[in-house]
């Protein structure tokens, strides 16, 4: 399935991959070994795939025997893979390196030889074990890959029109029109329910079957689980409870986690290693409250007060509904049709940070809870900062509403209070285009265009 990091890797290669390593970081189950084989096959006159998760003993033996004599080490990789290796031509993929780290502290000399290009996938890349005793080279160089997003799902659907005439009526600022906007809220309703691993949307694409999706990210949510009692030590029964969690969390008229959720006296000193190795895990993304919506929004940060969101929200409804069966289809005819009024909000407001995520945004929100002063009394559900920074005006407000009734309380008293500092305030819903008294209301499949 087409990938947009494609692009990214086919720059590196043109430009960088002479200097550097290329680590391809992401959840487990995301496509990282598919886009860097997929890419190995069309841009390269050989390659080799070292999976060490599987590889045999003798492989790993090679990077401790042979570092110092790179004739031999290659060599070596040739013949127990069967393919010749070409100068300049060939690319070795180092996958799931993270269950042998001296391999990736071995590309800075391998690099430095400069005979082939290199490509290192793996999960879980900044969790202590996996970086234990060993010198972090300065030669890697990072790309994330996230689930897929809204438009890479079209593509995989066969559609690959529909987004380009999306960023066409954002451009212009102009509806899509009521048979090509039915069309989109379609394929997003689609695209919310299945969401973005690549091993479920390919089973959708092929089979439409809903029961066969859920599945499988059934299988990806047990073997998130697995990897938290396995790498999350020390703290595994933390990082499970926040998982478990996770669903009541969002479902709440304010979603700020709730630390009493997981104990009378939890205290966020306690759960903190579990909350950072949940987010570097990208199980998670965690939305920080940001207490001035100025220039700088991480300078604001709330370190106390947080919103978490499941990374995918495809796996979001798996881990919701029905947790020890499959999902009805009662439920999911019901989010196609829009009409499952309960959880709605959740499911929205998750998948909008998963596409701002997706979109290169760091995730902040405001929350002003004053008892004293209705005026302040407000929650908005994210921030986004101008890309191009001026003197003033450079915060946008973003307020996702799932039904068809709302009120816009929060973001008509945020922009009275902080005009100075608001530029263009952004409600995210159901319904088509419009600009009304200095809020756009936006399609909620446009927001990777913010």
């Amino acid at each position: 399935m087409k990938r947009k990091i494609y692009d990214k890797l086919l720059s590196w290669k043109n430009t960088d991959s002479n200097r550097t390593a290329l680590l391809i970081d992401g959840a487990r189950r995301v496509g990282k070994s598919y886009i860097a084989e997929e890419f190995a096959k069309k841009e390269y006159r050989s390659y080799i795939l070292i999976d060490f998760y599987r590889a045999p003993r003798e492989v790993k033996d090679l990077f401790d025997n042979y570092l110092n004599d790179l004739d031999t080490l290659f060599l070596y990789l040739s013949a127990i893979y069967d393919t010749r290796l070409y100068e300049k031509e060939s690319l070795i993929i180092f996958d799931e390196v993270q269950f042998y780290p001296r391999a990736r502290a071995a590309i800075k000399y391998l690099v430095a030889d400069g005979r082939y290009s290199y490509i290192e996938t793996g999960s879980l890349m900044s969790i202590r074990e996996n970086v234990n005793d060993i010198m972090i080279p300065s030669e890697e160089r990072h790309l994330t890959l996230p689930p897929m997003d809204f438009e890479e799902f079209l593509w995989a659907m066969g559609n690959d029109t529909l987004m380009d005439f999306i960023r066409m009526r954002f451009t212009e600022k102009q509806p899509m029109g009521q048979v090509m906007h039915r069309k989109a809220m379609d394929y997003f309703r689609q695209y919310l329910i299945v969401g973005g691993m690549p091993q479920a949307v390919q089973e959708f694409a092929a089979t439409r079957n809903f029961d066969n999706v859920d599945q499988i990210k059934r299988d990806i949510l047990a073997l998130y689980r697995a990897d938290i009692s396995k790498h999350a030590k020390g703290y595994e029964r933390k990082a499970e409870s926040i998982f478990d969690e996770l669903p009541g969390q969002l479902q709440k008229h304010e979603k700020k986690f709730t630390l009493s959720s997981l104990g009378r006296s939890a205290r966020l000193r306690e759960y903190e290693s579990a909350f950072l190795w949940l987010e570097d895990a990208m199980i998670t993304n965690t939305c920080w409250n940001s207490t001035q919506p100025t220039i700088g929004l991480k300078l604001n940060r709330d370190h106390a007060t947080m919103k978490l969101y499941m990374a995918d929200t495809g796996l979001l409804i798996s881990h919701s509904f029905d947790e020890n069966g499959l999902v009805s289809n009662e439920i999911y005819k019901k989010l196609l049709l829009g009409k499952l009024e309960v959880n709605e909000g959740m499911l929205f407001e998750n998948i909008v940070a998963q596409m701002l995520t997706a979109s290169g945004h760091k995730l902040y929100f405001y929350s002003n809870p004053s008892r004293n002063d209705k005026e302040q009394r407000m929650e908005i559900d994210f921030l986004i900062a101008k890309s191009k920074i001026t003197n003033r005006h450079n915060i946008s407000p973003i307020e996702v509403k799932s039904g068809k009734r709302y009120t816009l309380s929060s973001i008509n008293k945020f922009r009275k209070q902080f005009h100075e500092q608001v530029d263009v305030g952004y409600v995210l819903h159901t319904s088509d285009y419009r600009s009304e008294d200095g809020i756009e209301y936006l399609p909620v499949y446009m927001t990777p265009l913010l």
